[in-house]
């Protein structure tokens, strides 16, 4: 027998059932609301993450790309929050998982709704409209599309409201009328305020407001700087010690038998600009050929094949992306469990013929049709730990 030569070796491409799947049902962003609600006898909610005990008043406080892994990686910069991570997920010191994908839109509606993508219909950043054939964008709700038609199922402040809980959200004056607001978060009030000092003082005064209290705030300027600057960026760096600082000063006007939920939509990661980490798909015959749309985001992509070109599309992008990526088909996706352990009928078709998840440090860009996004250091979207793991710390009053 002849040895072996280089070219004579293909490495296989990576596995689907080798990707890390999300924990829902048990440690998951959707499982965050219904386990405090359930404590606070709201109807139609389950507690599934068994750590966190019942408390009469929560508040959850959302930090936009604020990553388990980017948070260890800078105590210096956050001094209050890194005190706290031994309290993540009821004292384990454990993360708990974003979702896929682990993007704003998608983790936003898990929230809010209790339910994993494949269940609330917002599975990526864009998403294919089954409907009109265009690709639709989650985050800003473009081309427009009834919310209530794409995310019909209540979220868990509709439910606590109805149950006499005094549900608020206290966000940016911005955010109040958005779709993904409405199909999200809606519930009960909105109360906004520009500053972040200004959020945390009117989100204490929200929880001594009655005997049994759910309020929602958030932050969203960590992902921007992580975006445009990355993570490992002085502006980014500047953004954690401030958003340390608005958690200490909430954290110290908890009023009695209240508990504070610090927590994050996803990780990030910081991509070269390089051609060795990224893919330009404008540029690469291969893998623009039978693809009538490219959606989802840089490390976590929808691909919608062109009629019959299915096969072909799945065979050619394992062979290109196969080693870094996880490539996987509709069906071996849904089957894995990436969107959750059920897939709503009225989702099936918004995911990708095929799906490609970053494994490695690379990004799949598209620098003709998305240059903006093409163009951030800071990206997310797969199930890497640095996108995943999300913190869940705790102050208990």
């Amino acid at each position: 027998m002849s040895q072996s030569t280089a070219w004579d070796i293909h490495p296989e491409p990576l596995p689907v059932d080798s990707a890390p799947v999300p924990e829902y049902g048990t440690g998951s962003l959707a499982d965050l609301l219904p386990t405090l609600a359930a404590g606070m006898a709201v109807p139609g909610t389950t507690a599934t993450i068994g750590e966190l005990a019942p408390a009469d008043r929560n508040c959850v406080f959302l930090i936009d790309g604020l990553g388990w892994e980017q948070l260890r990686a800078h105590p210096e910069y956050a001094p209050f929050l890194t005190s706290l991570l031994g309290s993540s997920r009821g004292g384990t010191g454990r993360p708990v998982t974003a979702g896929f994908p682990a993007t704003t839109a998608t983790s936003l509606a898990s929230v809010g709704t209790g339910l994993p993508p494949g269940a609330h219909g917002l599975p990526g950043y864009t998403v294919r409209d089954p409907a009109t054939g265009e690709l639709m964008n989650q985050l800003r709700w473009q081309p427009w599309t009834d919310p209530q038609v794409w995310q019909p199922r209540p979220t868990v402040f509709q439910l606590a409201h109805a149950a006499g809980v005094h549900a608020v959200q206290v966000s940016a004056p911005a955010f109040q009328h958005t779709p993904l607001t409405k199909i999200a978060l809606s519930g009960g009030t909105f109360l906004g305020r520009e500053s972040g000092e200004d959020r945390m003082d009117l989100a204490a005064e929200q929880l001594a407001a009655a005997d049994r209290a759910l309020v929602y705030t958030y932050y969203s300027e960590v992902d921007g700087a992580g975006h445009r600057f990355g993570v490992d960026s002085d502006t980014w760096r500047g953004r954690l010690s401030h958003v340390d600082r608005l958690v200490q000063r909430l954290a110290e006007q908890l009023p009695p038998r209240t508990a504070l939920y610090v927590t994050a939509d996803h990780g990030m990661v910081d991509v070269p600009f390089d051609e060795e980490h990224r893919v330009d798909f404008d540029a690469d015959w291969e893998l623009r050929a039978g693809v009538a749309l490219l959606g989802g985001e840089g490390r976590a992509r929808h691909v919608y094949a062109v009629p019959g070109a299915h096969d072909d599309v799945l065979a050619c992008w394992r062979e290109v992306l196969g080693e870094q990526f996880w490539v996987a088909s509709r069906d071996e996706a849904i089957e894995a469990g990436w969107f959750g352990p059920h897939i709503e009928d009225r989702v099936y078709d918004r995911i990708g013929d095929v799906i490609a998840a970053a494994r490695d440090d690379v990004l799949l860009i598209a620098s003709d049709r998305e240059p903006k996004e093409s163009a951030m250091v800071g990206n997310h979207g797969s199930m890497t730990p640095a996108e995943q793991f999300v913190p869940l710390l705790e102050v208990r009053s």
